[in-house]
């Protein structure tokens, strides 16, 4: 990686998935190039957590979080708190989740995903992890929630993939949490979503991809991975009128003080 090229992080994605897995060494190898130092691969479903922390331990840009992602939550065994708790203790483990709401498709199974996202803040808050939240057409409930629990015990948290309405950013603000600009963010008619990012604070925003998903422009409606954090970086630095420099330390700051078990294991390093 050129020494000019600025650092930022892949704060969620997908590396076990079919479309990126058969190709690891190189995907990694394009995300340095394009200045991604470091990735965190999200596991959705806990059977699958041994496949993503191996990815993890072969791949020395990379951490790992795990959870029941909502739309799974009804055909999954619901999580523990405890075996959460065990799956932290990993050194390269750096987030509880992904978990959340998400009525778009799976509203029949919101009382499931409710109780599994309330084991998963419990979690976030022993373990100290920051809490990743998933959060589709469920924008009430999902502020309610997040606001009893937090008044029941702090936890640290960031909406993943933000793309839900100015109340939902507002009521997660508030509460101290983090959004997070993914490859939606850059989408020509976002306009909307990106004055909500424009309205927050610049020091409570993380870069993603959520590859192999929502890849921005130029390559939407391709195949994601983690370079392309450098094109929604790009967006979100004209959002703040910041230089890609500014943004990119920036965000890198902000993932640094949110995931601070990845940004131990990097001063160790």
């Amino acid at each position: 990686m050129p020494e000019t090229t600025p650092e930022i992080v892949d704060s969620h994605c997908h590396l076990d998935f079919d479309a990126l897995k058969d190709e690891l060494p190189e995907v990694v190898a394009r995300a340095r190039a394009a200045g991604v130092t470091r990735m965190v691969t999200i596991c959705t479903r806990l059977r699958n957590a041994d496949s993503v922390r191996g990815i993890a331990e072969a791949h020395a840009p990379v951490f790992w979080a795990a959870g029941t992602h909502p739309m799974s939550a009804a055909e999954e065994p619901l999580a523990s708190v405890e075996a959460l708790e065990a799956l932290a203790r990993h050194p390269k483990f750096v987030g509880i989740g992904e978990t959340g709401l998400d009525y778009h498709y799976t509203a029949d199974s919101k009382a499931i995903q409710q109780d599994s996202l309330r084991l998963h803040i419990e979690a976030a808050r022993r373990t100290g992890l920051p809490l990743i939240i998933h959060a589709r057409d469920a924008d009430e409930d999902m502020a309610r929630i997040l606001a009893e629990e937090h008044r029941a015990g702090a936890y640290a948290c960031v909406m993943h993939c933000f793309s839900s309405g100015r109340g939902l950013a507002e009521a997660a603000l508030d509460l101290g949490f983090y959004l997070s600009m993914s490859g939606i963010a850059a989408f020509p008619k976002s306009q909307e979503l990106r004055d909500i990012f424009a309205a927050a604070p610049v020091d409570r925003i993380l870069l993603e991809t959520d590859s192999p998903y929502l890849a921005p422009p130029p390559h939407r409606g391709k195949r994601n991975e983690p370079a392309y954090t450098a094109h929604t970086a790009r967006v979100g630095a004209e959002v703040y009128g910041l230089s890609y420099e500014a943004f990119a330390r920036q965000t890198s700051a902000n993932f640094d003080r949110l995931f601070w078990k990845a940004a131990a294991w990097a001063k160790a390093a």
